[in-house]
């Protein structure tokens, strides 16, 4: 199922990009209709035997089920508008949809980008220095938290089963040089030097996809294609150093400690319904521009080889991805799993279908294998979020350590 939230006065249901991506997504089908409607009433008592008032002014309505054409939506917008416009300041309608008519959402094809043809970094456009300056000057103590894992030869690995590389590191230098043929007593150094080097697959570890990580078609964001802007070295285009460093509101969303397990089970799916869940529960409301970290639980495995495995981790769904950019309007995803995605992927034509829908249709970049126990065991849910890739030149991602510091919550 899923589930979308709108939040209307006087705008008309055209005014709301939710309603017409889902009367496009209906395409004059009959779809069934699941809505609860959320009303702050301006006193605290019932209005009659259907709007009953629970704690601290916030009320249910009564759900209603009805069976609607593609301009059903519509006349039942309008309807409940007029109807609650005598009787409350402030409604939000809760529509849940068939799994189904979200999924034609996704058109499967690379999207132009709203910030110009020479755009390569997508949602986190949605910076800029006024709202850095908000979100710093809203830190309510001195406290950080790493939201990253350690690097280490044998630690667990997303793609070693696709041929990727695992991590490596060996020493270049070391203070026991001496010179050929001499006993080191004979050849004493002044200078203890020590050096290394590294290999490794940039999806390694916590780190950030680019949006070159996956298209449609040989296309990427921006409708940018391979066979103009790939070569033997890399992208030109949308690699990870033409990103800022990140700067913004995150959000916590505690979806394993909602369901009241240390870990989500294996393969689970988890749907927009599950994200509301969590959010009320915690006391957040998203706003436009966070970055939102969905925590599965998945971190009390790691870093047990055998138990935090890519091919059967819960994650995110289509449907849930969908509602936190195109509905809550998120700059940037980020979970403590491998892939953001449940696996194995529903959909035999696509194994990331939402790696590929939110890099190539939304242009919203996502940060992987996060630790977030440590903002889970406070029940930090609101923090600055401080995190920069590294600059490699065209590459696909790049290890990150991101930071949190709490903030003040409204």
């Amino acid at each position: 199922m899923t589930v979308v939230l709108l939040k209307f006065s006087d705008a008309t249901p055209d005014d709301v990009p939710a309603i017409a991506a889902l009367q496009k997504s209906a395409a004059g089908a009959q779809l069934t209709y699941d809505y609860d409607v959320f009303v702050k009433l301006p006193n605290h008592r019932c209005i009659n035997e259907q709007l009953c008032l629970r704690a601290k002014g916030v009320n249910t309505m009564h759900s209603h089920r009805e069976t609607v054409t593609r301009r059903g939506p519509k006349r039942l917008f309008r309807s409940c508008a007029k109807q609650l416009a005598r009787k409350c300041c402030m409604a939000l309608i809760l529509i849940t949809v068939s799994a189904s008519a979200w999924a034609q959402v996704a058109s499967n094809v690379a999207a132009k980008s709203p910030w110009g043809p020479d755009d390569e970094i997508g949602t986190l456009n949605m910076m800029t220095d006024a709202s850095r300056l908000k979100v710093v000057e809203q830190i309510a103590g001195g406290k950080v938290y790493d939201l990253s894992v350690d690097i280490y030869v044998g630690m667990p690995d997303c793609c070693g089963a696709f041929g990727d590389p695992s991590y490596q590191i060996w020493m270049t230098h070391t203070p026991q040089r001496t010179a050929a043929g001499t006993a080191p007593e004979a050849n004493p150094e002044l200078l203890s030097y020590s050096g290394d080097a590294i290999s490794m697959y940039t999806h390694t570890g916590t780190h950030i996809d680019a949006l070159n990580h996956f298209g449609f078609h040989g296309n990427i964001w921006n409708q940018v294609s391979a066979d103009d802007a790939l070569d033997a070295r890399g992208w030109t285009r949308s690699g990870v150093d033409t990103y800022p460093p990140i700067i913004a509101r995150g959000i916590l969303i505690d979806v394993a400690t909602s369901k009241g397990v240390d870990h989500l089970p294996e393969s689970y799916t988890v749907t927009a319904r599950d994200l509301q869940d969590a959010l009320k529960e915690q006391g957040t409301v998203l706003q436009p521009g966070d970055v939102v970290l969905i925590r599965t639980g998945l971190m009390s495995l790691w870093p047990d080889r055998a138990e935090y495995r890519l091919d059967n981790q819960a994650g995110l769904g289509l449907e849930a991805a969908q509602w936190l950019v195109d509905a809550r309007k998120a700059m940037l995803l980020g979970a403590d799993n491998f892939g953001v995605d449940s696996f194995p992927s529903k959909n035999p034509d696509n194994f990331v279908p939402v790696h590929s829908y939110l890099f190539a249709e939304r242009g919203v970049s996502i940060i992987e294998v996060m630790w977030l126990e440590d903002l889970a065991k406070d029940q930090v849910y609101e923090f600055l979020f401080i995190a920069a890739p590294l600059k490699l030149r065209g590459a696909t991602a790049s290890p990150i350590r991101p930071l949190a510091m709490p903030i003040q919550r409204p």
